[in-house]
């Protein structure tokens, strides 16, 4: 089957390589790429999309924030995480976050070929060893509750901007966003901001 595929990472060389390793073990595969958020989110909304390997960091997706809205603005897009940290709690934040595999960018090529399979077959692809330890993807659950407007104030909240700089950002009145920031609040069983900011500052830190 003629499958399509999207590399989102943004350094050129890592792409190329993997766009090389994945078209001489799948060669019928379509490989489109992307370089950051924007472009990938243009991607997805241009292409059926039938598998995606994201890097966390790339600009403007810094941590968890980029899958985050991802998942939720297209959820039924299969998901690798592609990332230079593989220690078990990210693994386990991109399982929390809906990924549907995990791979290190140390991955030898076969792993990548076997995950890339897996996935397209409808599996998830993680460490066993990192998913039996005691997963702290609450906040992950509960981050699919959020609407994509409530979803970019919460990661504007992550990066420490002021309801007023939210507004002025996402060109809405600041009692907008103090209304959303209380359903946010709301949705995510937090306190107050101060909360938020601690919980939102998490995501970002792999």
């Amino acid at each position: 089957m003629n499958y399509k595929l999207l590399i989102a990472d943004d350094h050129p060389l890592y792409r190329e390589a993997l766009a090389t390793t994945v078209s001489a073990k799948l060669p019928d595969c379509d490989l489109l790429q992307s370089e950051d958020l924007a472009s990938t989110l243009s991607r997805l909304d241009e292409h059926e999309i039938d598998l995606l390997l994201l890097d966390l960091n790339m600009p403007g997706s810094e941590g968890f924030n980029g899958l985050a809205q991802i998942r939720n603005g297209f959820p039924m897009v299969p998901v690798v995480v592609v990332s230079g940290s593989d220690k078990n709690s990210v693994i386990r934040q991109a399982a929390g976050f809906g990924a549907s595999g995990f791979l290190s960018k140390t991955a030898r090529p076969e792993e990548i070929i076997d995950c890339i399979q897996r996935v397209l077959d409808g599996e998830e692809y993680f460490s066993a060893e990192a998913l039996e330890e005691e997963a702290g993807s609450e906040l992950a659950d509960r981050l699919s509750r959020l609407t994509p407007q409530q979803l970019r104030i919460f990661q504007m909240i992550a990066q420490g901007l002021l309801n007023k700089q939210i507004a002025f950002e996402l060109d809405i009145t600041e009692p907008t966003v103090k209304s959303h920031v209380t359903a946010i609040l709301r949705k995510l069983e937090l306190r107050d901001r101060k909360q938020l900011i601690r919980e939102a500052q998490v995501l970002t830190q792999l």
